[in-house]
């Protein structure tokens, strides 16, 4: 019986050493071809799409909302693809960075502008609450792709991906969900969009620290299976619904739990001093995020 164990461990372990030799030969293989344009490649459908987001926004906010997910799809493979390929570059690093400023910063405040109407607030209050937008997630790219960060898998200030999903899931529960699917009519003044908007912005500039989730531990057992099964039925059977939950729980838990914090005199774990790793599904191309 021991040996049997023994010889099942070995073959085990022999399994493992043949996936990271082959894992590695094929990172060298793309590295020497067409592996260094990759991550360019996605960059550019990450900037194609906020691009895309952008010029459909004014006829159709749905289809423009949309866009920003497979946005964020390319911005996380982006990264991913560099490690890969071991082709990160400080070049990738801005490209990324100007991808990321016109799909999560200047894309979802248009769609913001068109699907809340803020043109009714005249001509001044509505653009200049989009652009406030904008300019706080630009702020926010420039401000972490030079600074650190101050706790351990904390980010400072709500990720502009995820202020971007938060704009974008609401015009699929609105849109989708509250009109098309229940057909109530939303009678919501603009201020109310507007203001949810420049929320967003503030808190994206904000010291206010969110999970970046980097550090969380998914163990393998029935538990954590049934977990994800239940995820991925309830993404598939109503995904207007969900997105825009699990959005604004990601969004209001960065403010409550400061509040805990202050009151309870809890304090974060905080890091050695040196450049952090820009938060986000993929910062950079070197580190794999966008902030």
């Amino acid at each position: 019986m021991e040996g049997r164990m023994e010889e099942q461990a070995e073959y085990t372990s022999r399994r493992r050493r043949r996936r990271r030799r082959r894992r590695g030969e094929a990172g060298e293989l793309l590295g020497r071809g067409f592996g260094p344009l990759l991550p360019h490649l996605l960059t550019t459908g990450n900037l194609a799409a906020g691009f895309y987001a952008i010029v459909t926004a004014p006829a159709d906010v749905w289809r423009a909302s949309w866009a920003i997910l497979i946005a964020a799809v390319f911005d996380m493979l982006d990264g991913r693809a560099a490690r890969l390929t071991k082709s990160e570059s400080r070049f990738g690093v801005e490209y990324d960075s100007i991808a990321d400023t016109v799909s999560f910063c200047v894309a979802p405040a248009v769609i913001a502008f068109h699907a809340g109407h803020f043109r009714e607030l005249g001509f001044w209050p509505g653009p200049v609450m989009a652009f406030l937008f904008t300019a706080c997630g630009a702020l926010r790219l420039a401000r972490f792709n030079v600074t650190s960060g101050r706790y351990v898998g904390r980010f400072d200030g709500l990720p502009t991906p995820a202020a971007a999903g938060m704009v974008a899931s609401t015009v699929w529960f609105t849109e989708g969900f509250l009109k098309r699917d229940l057909g109530l009519p939303l009678g919501m003044p603009p201020m109310v969009p507007a203001l949810g908007l420049v929320i967003l912005g503030l808190l994206m500039v904000s010291p206010i620290p969110y999970r970046s989730f980097k550090d969380l531990k998914i163990r393998r057992s029935d538990g954590s299976v049934v977990v994800a099964v239940l995820a991925v039925i309830l993404l598939a059977a109503k995904p207007t619904v969900t997105f825009f939950g699990v959005g604004l729980v990601y969004v209001a838990h960065g403010p409550i739990a400061w509040a805990w914090r202050q009151r309870t005199g809890r304090i974060l774990e905080s890091v050695a001093a040196g450049p952090e790793e820009p938060e986000g599904s993929t910062p950079t191309q070197e580190t794999g995020g966008s902030g």
